[in-house]
Formats: C-alpha cells, sequence, structure tokens
C-alpha cells in the first residue's frame, strides 16, 4: 500500500518540474544585446534633430481681395492764362486773329504776345493764299496749314458726325499735346478756340468721359452774329449745350474737301 502512493508523488513531482521549465526562457540573461533600449508599446521613440516636418503642410495663402475700380472724379484743364485773347481788328479776319490767340495760348516763354494788328493781317494773307474755295477768304485747310508753318502744329483738321464725340475728341487731344483746338462755328462762317475743359473723369485715365464744360476764346467778342447771338467773353466756361448753339455741323458744299459732314476741328496731333 505504501508503494503506490509513492509512485504517485513521485509522478507529481515529474509533472511540477516540467511545467516548471516551460516558464523558463530559451536564452540566458548575458546572451541579451544591451545597446538598444528595450521598447514597450506604450513607450515613445527619443526625438531627433534631423527629422524634417512633412512637405505640403504650410498653411495656404489668404487669396487677395481686388482693387474696386477707380471711380471718375471731376477733372479741369485750362491753357489760357491772362494776356492771351486777341480779338479780331476786323470782321473777316476771325481765323487770323485765332492763330495769335493759339499760339499765345501754347508759347509761354513770355518772349513776346502775338497781338499786332499788322501781324493780323499778314497772317490772315497767309492763311487766305492756302486756302482753296474760300470765297476769297480763309478756311480751316488754310488755318491749320499756316499754324504747321509758323512751328505750332502738327495740326490736322478732322470731321466728327458725333457732338459729344467731337468734344471728347478735342478735349483728349488738349491733354494729350498741351495745345488748344480750333472750333468751326457757324457753320463754317465763323472760327474761335477751344483753350480747356471740365470733365467728369481724366481723359489721360479713363477712355469714356463726359465733357461738362468748354472753355472759348471767341476773337469777335464783344460783337457777335445776328443769327447766332453774342460772341462769349474771353475765357468763358460754356455748357456743351450753350456751345452748341453755334458750334454746328459744317456742310462742305461751300469748299472743295473730301471731309465728310460733321463738327469740324482743328485738331492738335501728337507728334510722332
Amino acid at each position: 500500500m505504501i508503494g503506490a502512493p509513492l509512485r504517485l508523488l513521485v509522478a507529481w513531482f515529474v509533472g511540477l518540474a516540467t511545467l516548471l521549465s516551460a516558464c523558463v526562457p530559451a536564452i540566458r540573461l548575458d546572451e541579451v544585446t544591451t545597446d538598444q533600449p528595450i521598447q514597450t508599446p506604450l513607450s515613445r521613440p527619443a526625438a531627433r534633430d534631423d527629422v524634417r516636418p512633412p512637405q505640403g503642410t504650410l498653411s495656404p495663402t489668404p487669396t487677395s481681395v481686388p482693387a474696386p475700380p477707380p471711380v471718375p472724379q471731376a477733372f479741369a484743364l485750362n491753357l489760357y492764362q491772362e494776356g492771351d485773347f486777341v480779338p479780331q481788328y476786323t470782321f473777316e479776319w476771325c481765323v487770323a486773329a485765332s492763330i495769335q490767340i493759339m499760339h499765345n495760348l501754347i508759347d509761354k516763354t513770355g518772349t513776346g504776345t502775338w497781338a499786332d494788328s499788322v501781324q493780323q493781317g499778314e497772317l490772315w494773307e497767309m492763311a487766305r493764299a492756302r486756302s482753296t474755295n474760300s470765297f476769297n477768304g480763309a478756311n480751316p485747310l488754310g488755318w491749320a496749314q499756316v499754324l504747321n508753318e509758323v512751328g505750332m502744329g502738327p495740326y490736322a483738321v478732322v470731321s466728327i458726325a458725333d457732338y459729344g464725340d467731337a468734344l471728347q475728341t478735342a478735349a483728349r487731344a488738349i491733354v494729350d499735346t498741351g495745345r488748344p483746338v480750333g472750333l468751326v462755328l457757324w457753320r463754317g462762317r465763323h472760327v474761335s478756340v477751344m483753350s480747356g475743359f471740365e470733365s467728369l473723369g481724366d481723359p489721360g485715365q479713363f477712355p469714356e468721359f463726359a465733357v461738362t464744360a468748354v472753355r472759348v476764346q471767341d476773337p469777335l467778342y464783344p460783337y457777335g452774329g445776328e443769327q447766332w447771338g453774342p460772341s462769349p467773353a474771353p475765357n468763358s466756361l460754356l455748357t456743351p449745350e450753350e456751345l452748341a448753339t453755334q458750334f454746328v455741323v459744317r456742310e462742305p458744299r461751300r469748299w472743295s474737301t473730301d471731309l465728310p459732314t460733321g463738327y469740324l476741328l482743328v485738331l492738335p496731333v501728337a507728334a510722332a
């Protein structure tokens, strides 16, 4: 009876020894590499100075808001100075007097004002000699040619069908060249000089602008025409409606020209 319990006891010790041997690591402690830290799943890797941030993570640049377009403002330009005006000394010499006025508006050197009556007569003869079918007078073509010959050009005669376009063309030419514009009035029977203007918008900045007033030097002042009314005083500021009573369409039937019917300007042209 003692032998059987003894065998059971021995078998129990053998099983316990086998179970304990299964829990012991297969390698010895002295075989574990010790130059690398042992990390648990909860530990973080050590920081490195040579690690760069991922590309493409910069904050986006804010989109710039476009500036609002400029708003046309009131604009004014006038070439006139005291003493520039010259009256015509006869009822025929309006072109010659306008040439003198235009010279004074252009030449600001102070070397000499053109106002002499003898000179005015000579300028009228020059313009008349360069005019064709002028009914013994001077026409816009002769006017422009004299301006070019005496050194105030280049000038050209243009005909513009629309009144508003004619005023815009004249104003823009004054801004671009710094020289006055000749206006052919009374269907070709009289002329005056546009020395400046007022507008809504600077012609040099806005392709479309509105001329609100015109500066006029009419050499016939203080007289006028029975049909057309009195001539405005020197340096008068006329509304487009006021100017339109005298600045009217010029028909080419009275003189030989290829220009179409329209509002005639003796226009300064920018030098090439």
